[in-house]
């Protein structure tokens, strides 16, 4: 199975080596033989209850080369959301699909339209998405233009619950000689106006680049403001928020002149792009290793809070939170209570702001033993408390390998998490976790997940909540025959 991620989103026990040998690189996930655990019970939290996961209609039809996955979930109101991934069609290429989920009914998914006319080379990857409201999301990824790692960047939209034909980033083969450009994150503030980033090669390295849509048009693709510097080096897009079209704040990585690499954060107001900045306080951090942003949330055009990792003295790595306040970024700190827990490397895997000075965040760390445990942490009136372990996953991660793909919060102090643990016979299973009230309650095994991950490969990819105990969750699965299939689930 194909699963593609930035390395900002790999960062986890084994992230000093990923970080060091490719930075700005993308690798798999996990995986794992054996058989599934025994199928839970419904579990109900105060806010929701999370329903049976059942495999993504239509999607079959199109899998037929048997390796499918998912990406992206948005949902901009109570079980109406979109997904996106990708999957290896009859001809072995890899193609793109959406799928929208209605009044709580999941319809099928279809190719990308447009997507086989670009992707002659039959590698479509990464799909990135998101929804302003119902029927009304857009999308982009990357796509084939001929054999080898030649790729370029696609956007796609979707109006009134019909999705028009992708394109290729305008203005991007002006900017990717090399043909290696792609989207990595898109954020919609209303219908037809969204911004996306990504990165592309220019002959010397990677540099990030960001796109607007505005009332349904996409512009030309721009090299983001102040990375020029980085002509030799690298720099990529890790994360894209919109809070009002034309103000949106992004984030990311770039190679400064002493080869290391460092994380930026750069705004665009009323339309136009400033300078990207280096993240502050980074350096009092990290002194001279390499740092970067993993995920950026805005819960206001000028509030806003990022997270990352950084390399310390030891050559361990760190997690980090950034907040913006009223326009101006505060000094980056590590993640309060990170470094009890944390015996080797810890990172962020996902963050997600309900409203100003109120997000939560979670990541991996190392324990003791040198396993991987996954935390949460949550800040309260731009406080940021301790990180926790999350309760209930030793129970689940009897192996000790456990990533965390996704949180998302549909109020202050209700949230959700998703990722996969190993259990105790080595089989990748995937976990939620709600917090509700600013609680958080115990991890459980996805329901329906055991009946469906026959081969022991299972993960939530991407999780959305519109409303507190109001969420979808996508994810993928090894059924009995080990192909890799798309599943969804949703919490009432």
């Amino acid at each position: 199975m194909r699963m593609r991620k930035p390395w900002w989103r790999l960062l986890s026990g084994s992230l000093a080596a990923a970080f060091s040998s490719a930075l700005l690189a993308g690798a798999g996930a996990a995986t794992a033989p054996a058989s599934a655990t025994p199928k839970p019970t419904a579990h109900v939290t105060p806010t929701g209850t999370w329903g049976t996961a059942k495999e993504l209609p239509g999607l079959a039809a199109l899998n037929k080369g048997g390796d499918a996955t998912v990406y992206s979930v948005s949902c901009p109101s109570p079980g109406n959301c979109g997904a996106a991934g990708t999957y290896v069609d009859g001809a072995s290429k890899l193609q793109a699909f959406v799928a929208n989920q209605t009044n709580g009914s999941w319809g099928k998914a279809i190719e990308v339209p447009g997507i086989e006319a670009l992707n002659v080379a039959g590698d479509a990857d990464f799909i990135t998405l998101s929804c302003a409201s119902p029927g009304n999301c857009s999308a982009g990824g990357e796509y084939a233009v001929r054999e080898g790692h030649f790729v370029q960047a696609f956007v796609v939209t979707e109006t009134n619950g019909t999705w028009g034909k992708a394109i290729q980033v305008p203005g991007i083969q002006a900017l990717s000689a090399a043909d290696d450009a792609e989207v990595i994150a898109v954020s919609c503030a209303s219908p037809g106006n969204c911004s996306a980033g990504g990165h592309f090669g220019n002959g010397h390295g990677r540099q990030a680049f960001v796109v607007n849509q505005t009332n349904g048009t996409w512009g030309k693709a721009i090299q983001i403001p102040g990375t020029l510097r980085t002509r030799i080096g690298t720099a990529d897009v890790a994360s894209v928020s919109c809070r009002a079209p034309g103000n949106c704040t992004a984030g990311g990585g770039f190679t400064d002149r002493d080869h290391t690499g460092q994380p930026f954060v750069v705004r665009e107001r009323n339309g136009t792009w400033g300078k990207a900045i280096r993240v502050p306080g980074i350096k009092l951090l990290s002194g001279a290793g390499d740092a970067g942003i993993s995920d950026l949330s805005c819960a206001a055009a000028s509030d806003c809070s990022a997270a990352g990792s950084y390399e310390d003295s030891h050559g361990f790595f760190q997690a980090f939170v950034v907040n913006e306040r009223n326009g101006t970024w505060k000094k980056a700190i590590e993640i309060p209570g990170t470094a009890a827990l944390n015996h080797q490397n810890a990172s962020v895997g996902s963050l997600s702001c309900a409203s100003p000075g109120n997000c939560s965040a979670s990541g991996i760390y190392t324990k003791r033993s040198l396993l991987d445990e996954p935390y949460v942490v949550t800040e309260t009136n731009s406080t940021w408390g301790k990180a926790i372990e999350i309760p209930g996953i030793a129970a689940l991660n009897r192996d000790g390998h456990a990533h965390v793909n996704s949180v998302s919060c549909g109020a202050a102090g209700n949230c959700s998490v998703g990722g996969d643990y190993l259990d105790v016979h080595l089989a990748q299973q995937a976990f939620v976790v709600n917090q509700a009230h600013g609680t958080w309650d115990k991890a459980i095994e996805v329901p329906g997940t055991a009946a469906l991950n026959k081969d022991g490969q299972a993960s939530i990819a991407s999780l959305s909540c519109a409303a507190p105990g109001r969420c979808s969750a996508v994810g993928y699965y090894t059924d009995g025959r080990g192909r890799v299939q798309v599943f969804v689930v949703t919490e009432t």
